[in-house]
């Protein structure tokens, strides 16, 4: 959602040169969140390069009742994630993600306990935890993402992925990283930087270190 869509094919192309693998696609309802946004045919369109290069697509459903909204998606997404605050029933929704072929996570928004996962951490493949509230790009990171995190990796199996969402960039990565997360979703801090492919290069060394 923060990629110029006007260009947007020629920013995945040059990403995935530098060797992004992961694009996450926030898709949005004007219920669940205010704003709306990406529909199945982009994430369709954008799974034609990403899947060419070996890479996956992670669609992040910020959705009322996402059951209809996932079997719309699944054929272009390689990971879904709803949000547990969205639907009443997240056991059977995270069961028809991965009967759909996709791995299934939670995305919890910052005022959620990480705690309300714990029911469901056998069903998770990874937990996405947004650093911002939901809705609109460009928001500030909010500093009890680390504490989170660690929260989520106490609770978690080992196998199990946490990806941290929201005001992720050069300055506030190392803290999510040194507190267990293993993904870090990078919109504003790519997309609005004078040159995407260069601030993805300083994401990327960081996450690694």
């Amino acid at each position: 959602m923060s990629a110029d869509l006007m260009r947007v094919g020629e920013q995945v192309d040059a990403l995935i040169a530098a060797g992004a693998r992961s694009f996450h696609v926030d898709v949005m309802d004007a219920h669940f969140v205010p704003n709306l946004t990406l529909g199945s045919d982009f994430a369709v369109a954008l799974a034609r390069p990403v899947h060419a290069a070996d890479g996956a697509v992670d669609v992040h459903l910020m959705v009322e009742r996402p059951a209809a909204m996932i079997a719309a998606f699944a054929a272009a997404a390689d990971a879904i994630s709803i949000h547990l605050e969205a639907d009443p029933h997240p056991h059977r929704m995270l069961g028809l993600i991965r009967e759909l072929g996709c791995a299934a996570g939670l995305a919890l928004n910052p005022g959620t306990p990480v705690s309300a996962i714990a029911p469901l951490v056998e069903m998770l493949d990874f937990v996405n935890l947004l650093a911002v509230n939901p809705g609109f790009s460009g928001q500030s990171f909010i500093s009890t993402a680390p504490d989170r995190v660690a929260a989520a990796r106490e609770l978690l199996p080992a196998r199990a992925v946490i990806q941290v969402d929201g005001g992720v960039d050069a300055d506030t990565l190392p803290a999510v990283r040194d507190a267990g997360a293993d993904l870090f979703v990078a919109g504003s801090a790519l997309f609005h930087s004078v040159d995407p492919v260069a601030a993805y290069t300083e994401l990327a060394a960081l996450a690694r270190e």
